[in-house]
């Protein structure tokens, strides 16, 4: 039977319409549009600086190479100034405006959580959340996939590391958000594990603490070793405070706050502080992972930063699940790309995952800050 050219022509459009309906948001023939709403300004900006740095750092990379399976990555970043309900203003934005097909490296336990009855309503993936709560762990939410570590397993390595060198009189200070309070089970968890009582536990404001009065209470409760629980400009102000009256307490902060801009915030204060690490050295040029990350910042003249590492690690992990979608990505192949990742070497970091298992890296280490501002392994 011949079909006249009109209705020929019709039967054309129509289906491309179905075709251009059926497509996933954020997918085009060129690009896939990736969305991010973090902290660029406010208490976090410095890290946030650096950890997209590294992000940036490889995805163009990749991008000079011809994208994935010819599409290049596209980044929409919105500023939420660390504050969760903006966090939650930017991610309906980002879902619902600009229709990005998954949400990537996001930072803070209580932003991040703001957002999450978001992701399942419109069944949106979220990658690399810069936070190590272990509510993002257990239970495991199908949605969202961690890389870094456990914020508790950081705690546990620094108790850990302080009993085996004689250190017994240990003090927690956390910020009063849901970050701080997951730092307190962890560190409640790992001082029973050892049958020690925390010298103290002090809990200050997210936002605008009194450094003073906070450094004040910690110092008289006479600890020998401190963990610190809080964001960068916090811990750094609060740091300064113990110094500034005269403590020379050990103090070891957690891997949120390893970022030159940290240690430029501190100043001559930053000598001796431990910070534990969920990255291997980004100055390490003896694995594959380093020498890449050396090459790319080189290039992209990133900030050479444990936070910049993360960032590249982050985007390293994006891109994987991102190739093995396929050329016809979907959000639930996304998923199930990050799925299928069984011990996957990313050159020095090993990441897995599974539908019972979203954490992704258990990968934790102690570093000290020197005297000429670098962290020593």
């Amino acid at each position: 039977m011949r079909v006249s050219p009109c209705k020929f022509l019709s039967a054309l459009l129509l289906t491309g319409a179905a075709i251009s309906a059926s497509a996933e948001d954020g997918v085009t023939d060129s690009t896939i549009l990736i969305g991010q709403t973090v902290g660029v300004t406010g208490t976090v900006a410095g890290p946030v600086k650096e950890m997209n740095e590294g992000a940036m750092a490889y995805i163009h990379q990749v991008n000079k190479q011809g994208g994935v399976h010819g599409r290049q990555i596209v980044m929409k970043v919105l500023d939420d100034k660390f504050d969760p309900a903006l966090t939650l203003a930017n991610a309906e934005t980002l879902i619902k405006k600009d229709h990005v097909f998954a949400l990537f490296q996001g930072r803070g336990t209580p932003h991040t959580q703001a957002i999450v009855p978001l992701l399942e309503q419109h069944n949106v993936p979220l990658l690399a959340p810069s936070t190590g709560a272990a509510v993002f762990h257990n239970p495991v939410n199908r949605l969202l996939f961690n890389i870094r570590a456990k914020y508790q397993d950081e705690v546990a390595k620094a108790i850990e590391h302080f009993t085996t060198i004689g250190i017994h009189r240990i003090s927690l200070l956390h910020v009063d958000d849901a970050f701080g309070q997951d730092g307190l089970e962890g560190f409640q968890k790992a001082m029973e594990a050892r049958k020690l009582k925390p010298v103290s536990i002090t809990a200050y404001a997210r936002v605008n603490p009194d450094y003073k009065a906070t450094a004040a209470e910690v110092i008289k409760a006479d600890p020998t070793a401190l963990v610190i629980v809080s964001s960068a400009k916090n811990t750094a102000e609060v740091i300064k405070a113990i110094r500034a009256q005269g403590s020379q307490i050990q103090i070891m902060t957690m891997s949120n706050n390893s970022s030159q801009a940290f240690v430029n915030d501190l100043g001559p204060a930053s000598s001796g502080v431990i910070v534990s690490q969920i990255t291997p050295a980004p100055h390490l040029l003896s694995t594959p992972l380093g020498q890449e990350f050396a090459r790319a910042v080189k290039e992209s003249k990133a900030t050479i930063s444990y936070a910049a590492m993360e960032g590249f690690v982050n985007a390293k992990v994006l891109v994987e699940a991102l190739r093995r979608a396929g050329p016809k990505p979907t959000r639930a192949g996304f998923v199930k790309a990050l799925e299928s990742m069984q011990r996957v070497d990313f050159g020095g970091l090993m990441v897995t995952y599974g539908a019972n298992d979203h954490t992704g890296s258990e990968f934790v280490e102690l570093t000290m800050i020197g005297k000429n501002g670098r962290f020593v392994r």
